[in-house]
């Protein structure tokens, strides 16, 4: 098995199995990242293929002053952002459209989402609490879903962000406020009595 450098320097060089090898070891790693950030599945599919054309293109360059998982978790969080900015636009293509057609909704919303990682008990729950996270600003968002979805340390998350700890920190403490504002009352109204209460609410500490 090559080691990272050993990896980047035979892709570098244009081994295609080496490349492979890559794909194989991180493209669960940044599906389930777009998926949790952009809350569409085929989003989140197009967005992988980006992310590793990008790769494929730019690891020649690649100077290893951060690691290659960060890197690649660097990339990803650009290529989500990009997507991100143009459902933007989308959205207010669409509300335009919407007022033309005469009709009160949207035209292009996004499809109901639902991760395929939450147990089929909690889905009803959880489609709560991503709906609530797809509404924080968007570094509060992606500091939320790297910590607490994809396991990051504090220090990876600011490499990754190009920021520091402290800002993550700071980051992390205003989402976990928002997020228990906004889920307070469904909450209150809904998980009283129930099992999954534990499982959701860890998330949000």
């Amino acid at each position: 098995m090559l080691n990272d450098k050993e990896l980047i320097e035979a892709i570098g060089g244009g081994d295609e199995i080496a490349f492979k090898t890559l794909y194989s070891m991180y493209s669960n790693m940044v599906y389930n990242t777009a998926l949790s950030i952009l809350q569409h599945q085929a989003e989140a599919e197009d967005t992988t293929q980006d992310v590793f054309i990008e790769i494929h293109k730019s690891i020649i360059n690649f100077k290893q002053d951060a690691s290659l998982k960060t890197w690649i978790y660097r990339i990803t969080v650009t290529k989500c952002y990009d997507c991100l900015k143009k459902q933007k636009t989308k959205k207010r293509f669409a509300q335009l459209t919407a007022l033309f057609s005469g009709e009160n909704k949207l035209l292009h919303d996004k499809p109901h989402f639902e991760h395929p990682g939450v147990a089929l008990e909690n889905k009803e729950h959880a489609t709560v609490l991503f709906s609530a996270i797809s509404k924080l600003p968007i570094k509060q968002q992606t500091v939320f879903t790297l910590s607490k979805i994809e396991g990051l340390s504090y220090q990876e998350i600011a490499e990754v962000m190009n920021t520091t700890v402290s800002s993550v920190e700071s980051l992390l403490f205003r989402a976990n406020k928002n997020l228990k504002l906004s889920l307070s009352d469904y909450y209150k109204n809904n998980l009283a009595d129930s099992a999954s209460i534990s499982a959701l609410r860890l998330l949000i500490v």
